[in-house]
């Protein structure tokens, strides 16, 4: 698993610790499920949800691309 520090100021800090604690979660956990709300993916988890699409349907390359980027924006913009 990777490091990564970040600087937040103080009041922003203290409430995301806060909430973290609320949802007995720790910070990193909590940053790491708002990044999938978000639709924060890896390229693996990317190709991933292509090669689903493709099983799905009689999807060409170019149509299961589009609809992967669209599930992508879709799943960003619901925040």
């Amino acid at each position: 698993m990777s490091r990564l520090t970040i600087t937040l100021s103080e009041p922003r800090y203290r409430a995301l610790k806060e909430a973290a604690a609320q949802r007995d979660k720790t910070i990193g956990q909590l940053i790491d499920e708002s990044l999938d709300f978000y639709g924060i993916k890896s390229r693996e988890q990317a190709q991933d949800l292509v090669r689903r699409a493709r099983e799905r349907c009689s999807l060409n390359d170019d149509q299961a691309m589009a609809l992967a980027l669209d599930a992508q924006r879709a799943a960003r913009s619901a925040g």
